[in-house]
């Protein structure tokens, strides 16, 4: 698909401007007295042209909009894809910069794609470190987005957990408890003992840091950090090789989780199974090198080298994050 420009907004109210009657013509009514003579008032050749123009212009945009849409693989998405997309035309037409919440990866994914087909706009996503799996996305005309905004803040939460550990749920929902909405949160680093460090929309981190006073039953301090002192590892992973006849999804994922091929089929009937955060609904659905499948409640594994054997089969390396 070729580039799709979002100017078409701006020119539209241009003309708009341009072509709009005076006010006492807008307000004829038929029949009503136009230089003495009683006829129905019509609009001149030039302006009904113009007119013409701009209602064909107006179902381009809408066209164009819904054909970036169809393409949207995971259907549960295209809600939020919409909303970005119309965030990404008035900050284009605006020439200005505007920023979405926290967005989950299958969200981010197909917006990023869709995002790319558009010529004037420039999109930047940030989670707070090179692995952030939840993003924020800015976008903007390239004029108007020449660096990356400093839109996530960091902050630590400490406490005695070395008896009372928590887990990342204890402190997700001790956050949304001070009355904070899921998507103003980034994604929360769990440091054991130490506690927990997370990411959020900077106009919220000083409420937390006031609000946040328990994680479960322990008592915490939270405190605000420069986002190099966030603390992350990269993932801890194992590789294993498979031979397989395909590369369907229920056979490799099967492998990789060692499930029964039949289970794997199951869960993929139950909408739990996502390849690269997208849910699947076949059970044949080709993978290939760098695509991530998880499996609710199993974790996730990732698809390494791919080699053909001699007898027509596929020595797959499986890798599984820990």
């Amino acid at each position: 698909m070729a580039a799709i420009s979002l100017a078409a907004p701006w020119i539209l109210r241009r003309a708009v401007r341009t072509f709009s009657l005076p006010q006492p013509l807008l307000h004829l009514n038929p029949g009503s007295c136009f230089h003495g003579t009683h006829r129905p008032f019509t609009f001149p050749t030039s302006l009904r042209h113009t007119a013409s123009g701009i209602r064909h212009l107006i179902q381009a945009v809408k066209g164009n909009f819904d054909d970036l849409l169809k393409g949207v693989g995971d259907k549960n998405a295209i809600e939020e894809v919409k909303h970005i997309l119309e965030m990404a035309r008035r900050a284009s037409s605006r020439r200005e910069v505007l920023h979405s919440d926290f967005l989950t990866p299958p969200v981010l994914k197909e917006s990023m794609m869709a995002l790319e087909k558009l010529a004037d706009v420039k999109a930047v996503a940030q989670g707070g470190y090179p692995q952030a799996e939840r993003c924020r996305l800015s976008v903007g005309h390239p004029e108007a987005l020449t660096s990356d905004p400093d839109i996530v803040a960091a902050l630590s939460i400490t406490g005695n957990f070395g008896f009372q550990p928590c887990s990342h749920g204890d402190f997700l929902g001790s956050i949304l408890g001070t009355g904070i909405a899921r998507e103003k949160i980034g994604d929360i680093i769990l440091q054991g003992e130490k506690g927990a460090q997370f990411l959020v929309v900077p106009e919220l981190a000083d409420y937390l840091i006031t609000s946040l006073e328990k994680v479960g039953n322990v008592s915490v301090s939270c405190t605000r950090i420069p986002l190099l002192a966030l603390e992350y590892e990269p993932p801890r992973t194992k590789s294993f090789k498979t031979i397989e006849a395909s590369l369907r999804v229920d056979a490799l994922a099967s492998a990789g989780f060692k499930l029964s091929r039949s289970k794997l089929v199951n869960l993929i009937s139950n909408g739990d199974v996502r390849v690269n955060w997208t849910t699947v609904t076949k059970n044949g659905t080709t993978l290939r090198t760098g695509d991530i499948v998880s499996v609710s409640g199993k974790g996730r594994i990732k698809i390494g080298e791919i080699n053909s054997t001699r007898k027509g089969k596929f020595a797959v390396e499986l890798i599984q994050y820990l």
